[in-house]
């Protein structure tokens, strides 16, 4: 969330920022209820003083007569009505203004473009087949992926994995958790697949995105207020909310593989199909919540963090800085790394790294106190994918196909992982 003082000293600055990235403040909608804000609290305020003068007047007396002090009284009845009433309407303006906050995205980082993708890196050689080459449906049909019997279980977008398919899917996860927790220090965790609605909109995906959610609903659940997880990025930042950290525990960083649920109405075109779109797929989430003036070198070591992944995997990919009118809600910056898929001879984002700065922490309500002092800060959140193990999964098994139908393990995971399996 938008600081609120600085969005009344500064907001046609600020509005000028949200334009970059597409979106129009009504910035004469907040000024007139900005004002009647003000008006209301300052008539409140105002008789508040008014009542206590009377109340003065009526216990000190000062030769007052009965008449007098009962028409005081009554007097006093009467501005207490209006004080309570003045008190409504601003917990409606105020609850208006709440409302109008809410649906404002973070501001875009003024070093990032503003109306194209920035392709920053290429890495890695691109396959080249003397073949004919399968996408990966076609070319794992009778290998393990099946896409018919997830359309029997659920519907249209889910996957049944089978047999060494599976395996390979399973020890994809493991070998990212070892990796970031082993060399990219990160404290792994096992976190709860539903979240109620406070900590999703803590993490800017309620209210504005509630339709691309599965909503859960229960007659043993009193609110039926809970929703499958988009993403870890959930409850991994929101373990922090409502707490002030300490600055010597800075930063702490997180991961946790996830299956993330996204009921968002899916297209059936060839960037959609098999893997690469799914309503449900597990992904390992990096989430770093650090000082603030730490949040920009953080950005690019969580984003070499991903990298790393694609490097060890040996999969062509490619980084791209978004530009303004392309980052996420809650997200000020923003690097998209995206895998090579020879049957759509096209990259497809593989990874998201954001730094949201303050505007999760501030409906957290998280801070950290500085150097043991009173004085307290917002902190900056962060996070990437590293990596989604079903685009990942798919990456490899189409980058990896042979002339002979078979798909080569790379070489990292053979031994270690694949109990010795160099090809499926």
């Amino acid at each position: 969330m938008l600081n609120y003082k600085l969005l009344k000293k500064n907001i046609n600055e600020i509005a000028k920022k949200l334009k970059k990235r597409g979106f129009i403040l009504n910035i004469k909608l907040f000024k007139f209820m900005e004002e009647k804000r003000k008006k209301l609290y300052f008539d409140i305020e105002k008789n508040i003083q008014k009542k206590k003068i009377i109340s003065n007047t009526i216990r000190k007396k000062n030769n007052l007569n009965i008449l007098e002090i009962n028409n005081l009284k009554e007097k006093s009845k009467k501005i207490n009505y209006f004080i309570l009433n003045k008190k409504k309407k601003l917990e409606s303006i105020k609850n208006k203004i709440n409302s109008f906050l809410i649906q404002i995205p973070n501001l875009p980082d003024d070093n990032i473009p503003l109306t194209k993708n920035k392709k920053l890196v290429i890495y890695g050689k691109r396959p080249i087949f003397n073949f004919k080459i399968k996408d990966h449906i076609n070319l794992c049909k009778k290998k393990g992926l099946d896409f018919s019997s997830g359309v029997k279980l659920a519907s249209s977008k889910f996957v049944v994995i089978k047999d060494k398919i599976a395996l390979l899917h399973r020890k994809l996860i493991q070998f990212m958790l070892d990796l970031h927790t082993k060399k990219h220090n990160y404290i792994e965790l096992n976190v709860p697949y539903i979240s109620n609605y406070s900590s999703l909109y803590n993490t800017g995906q309620l209210p504005k995105f509630e339709n691309d959610l599965f909503k859960i609903s229960s007659k043993n659940i009193k609110k039926n207020n809970y929703y499958l997880i988009p993403t870890g990025e959930v409850p991994l930042t929101n373990l922090l909310s409502n707490k002030i950290l300490l600055e010597k525990d800075l930063p702490l960083k997180f991961v946790s593989c996830t299956p993330c649920f996204r009921s968002e109405k899916l297209s059936y075109g060839q960037d959609n199909k098999g893997l690469i779109r799914l309503h449900q797929f597990d992904k390992v989430e990096l989430v770093q919540i650090v000082k603030p003036e730490k949040s920009n070198n953080i950005l690019e070591e969580i984003t070499y963090h991903a990298e790393k992944v694609l490097k060890l995997l040996k999969l062509p990919y490619r980084k791209i800085l978004l530009c303004s009118n392309d980052i996420g809600f809650a997200a000020s910056k923003t690097y998209d790394l995206e895998v090579w898929f020879p049957s759509l001879k096209n990259y497809k984002e593989i990874s998201s790294c954001s730094n949201m700065l303050d505007f999760q922490s501030k409906r957290m309500k998280t801070k950290y106190r500085i150097n043991n002092t009173k004085k307290t800060n917002f902190v900056h959140t962060l996070n990437a994918s590293g990596l989604a193990i079903s685009r990942t999964l798919g990456a490899i098994l189409e980058n990896y196909q042979l002339s002979n139908g078979k798909i080569e393990i790379p070489k990292i995971l053979q031994k270690k992982y694949m109990r010795g399996i160099k090809f499926i």
